[in-house]
């Protein structure tokens, strides 16, 4: 299996000649106080290192040992409260928190490749930090002055960690039916009550407390969704100056056995009228949820990219040792006994479709960081068009890069053969633990309905039409270049078929909403490769005024870019047909004839 190595160049590529990260923060006022680009690159550097040197040679032992249960604890895996325990030293989990609480205050387009070198390394070691990274993040945002102040310094120093409390037994997508309850007491605080399922992170040995964000409803509180409160409760409690008290009534009672990420503590949680403080207003704590949840689901499409990521490298290093066969056009290596599979046409297909759709993925979640940038620190119409920009962009960014993430870790799989099925190279690992990418934070499909309905639907075509603009301003931009038209022409296609289809679709729900619902997955992966295809153009046009052209790195880039075009590009004309299909044939058979 090859070591993990952190692919640098191309994020220094992304963040300072493609999308000019370094402008941007000087403009932002809140961002240029605390970072520029000596900064960024070197944060980057030491990152690098702890992915490469900490977390991911940890990773394979990991999966083997798994998290065990012992009466009510969690042991993690070895090596991983020694590595914990190094990120911590290093302030990593500070990194994009609030500096008014000692947080670093980085931005997301930094932190979003922070975290892609943890996810490669190992998913099931990143979620740690992830869920308390994410639950800093609705807290910061939600929570009143005296709970910041009491909580998040900890949440940052990597004394405390934290874990997200929404599903239950009969409540998975539908968190209007939750039972757990809220019972209001004469100080401010609530006793909560009630189980939870499926909460990674919700017990473990990594730090000292373990800060729980619970969904849960008072007894008076409206039917469905509209009554769900948010409540922060602690594993123990605190005490006035910060130090730990008693046990709060809060207990593991059994961990999941998965399919991947072993090494990740995946909780049922119990509250037994565990003290709890409220978050934001009584009734309206989905939103608040909604602040962790939207950060975890672009998370997890991260995850999905660390791990087709790690596929792809460990692929190409085995596709260029491996010797079987001979080239088509003759041998290759004729004083070998056989040549490289690289010289099979369906090897190299396969690495070069994990290649473009990495770097197309990377590319895209730049930009869809930058989008949030621009929401959390611009004014005005900036502020506005990058909240809708990253909102829309949001399930794009869980469902489609996490189903190209699973193919990618499949396709690692398949160019090693028969070795990639044993556990010998770690490649069927890759394959286990991105399954799960595509089913937590909302299934991939909930992704598409949040699209197409929520999103496209919900706002009558207004928020897709920014991100059109978007598109047609650089198309515009671009077009009188001629080194540009074999990117532009197919670009421009892209984006008037994916503008027909929305308007054809949204036309069809007005007879018959099931078409949004049928059409949905389809829709969101014709909108992905048309929003891969407008970064990969922008890389291209980075790459074709460079005077680094002739170099290896650009060069490799350029031919990517037209591979993109040529060979992944097309695959939306097939789902193109297949969102326009039609409802019928979906609802014309009864269940019974299933």
């Amino acid at each position: 299996m090859a070591e993990y190595k952190v692919p640098l160049a191309d994020m220094d590529f992304l963040l300072f000649e493609v999308f000019k990260a370094d402008d941007i923060w000087q403009k932002l006022p809140k961002l240029a106080e605390q970072v520029d680009k000596d900064t960024a690159q070197a944060i980057l550097q030491e990152c690098a290192k702890i992915a490469e040197q900490e977390v991911a040679p940890i990773a394979r032992q990991g999966d083997e040992t798994g998290v065990r249960y012992d009466a009510g604890k969690v042991i993690t895996a070895p090596g991983y409260k020694e590595a914990f325990n190094t990120y911590v030293e290093g302030g990593w989990p500070a990194l994009g928190g609030d500096v008014d609480y000692g947080g670093m205050g980085m931005p997301k387009m930094l932190t979003a490749m922070h975290e892609e070198m943890l996810c490669s390394a190992d998913i099931s070691f990143a979620l740690y930090p992830s869920l308390t990274a994410g639950a800093a993040l609705s807290l910061a945002k939600h929570g009143s002055e005296a709970l910041k102040e009491k909580y998040l310094t900890k949440m940052y120093s990597g004394q405390w960690a934290a874990s997200m409390c929404l599903t239950e037994a009969h409540s998975g997508s539908d968190l209007g039916i939750i039972r757990t309850k809220a019972v209001a007491n004469d100080d401010g605080s609530y006793d909560i009550s009630g189980n939870k399922i499926f909460i990674t992170g919700g017990e473990h040995d990594l730090t000292e407390n373990i800060i729980h964000l619970v969904l849960a409803k008072l007894p008076d509180a409206p039917a469905g969704p509209r009554g769900i409160s948010l409540f922060l409760v602690p594993k123990f409690k605190v005490n006035d100056d910060g130090s730990l008290a008693e046990s709060n009534n809060v207990s593991c009672g059994s961990i999941e056995h998965k399919m991947g990420i072993h090494a990740s503590a995946t909780c049922v949680m119990n509250f037994d009228g565990a003290q709890g403080y409220l978050i934001g207003e009584l009734n309206k704590g989905l939103a608040c949820m909604f602040t962790m949840m939207n950060f975890e689901r672009i998370g997890v499409g991260i995850q999905g990219l660390g791990a087709a990521v790690k596929s792809y490298q460990n692929a190409l290093e085995y596709a260029k040792d491996r010797q079987q066969g001979r080239a088509l056009t003759g041998a290759k290596s004729p004083k070998q006994t056989a040549d490289s599979i690289m010289v099979h046409g369906d090897v190299r297909r396969m690495l070069l479709n994990m290649k473009a759709l990495n770097e197309g993925s990377r590319a895209l979640s730049t930009y869809i960081s930058m989008q949030l940038d621009y929401a959390t620190y611009a004014e005005g119409e900036e502020q506005a068009k990058g909240e809708t920009l990253s909102a829309l962009l949001t399930p794009i960014a869980k469902a489609f890069f996490t189903d190209l993430g699973f193919e990618n870790t499949v396709t690692g799989q398949q160019v090693f053969g028969g070795h990639g099925y044993i556990r010998e190279w770690g490649q069927e690992q890759l394959v286990r633990d991105a399954r799960i990418t595509q089913i937590y934070e909302g299934t991939n499909g909930i992704q598409a309905m949040d699209l197409l309905l929520r999103k496209v639907a919900g706002s009558k075509g207004a928020m897709f039409t920014t991100f059109y603009n978007e598109v047609v301003e650089f198309i515009e931009s671009v077009e009188h270049q001629d080194s540009m038209q074999e990117f532009v022409k197919p670009l421009s296609d892209a984006l008037e078929d994916l503008n027909d289809l929305t308007l054809e679709l949204l036309s069809k729900a007005q007879d018959n909403i099931d078409e949004l619902g049928v059409s949905a997955n389809d829709y969101l992966h014709v909108f992905g490769y048309t929003a891969m295809a407008f970064v990969w153009a922008k890389m291209a046009q980075v790459v074709l005024a460079s005077e680094q052209i002739s170099e290896e790195f650009y060069q490799s880039k350029l031919h990517t870019a037209r591979y993109f075009f040529k060979r992944l590009l097309p695959r939306r004309i097939s789902l193109i047909a297949l969102a326009r299909s039609g409802a019928d044939s979906v609802f014309d058979i009864s269940d019974e004839l299933f």
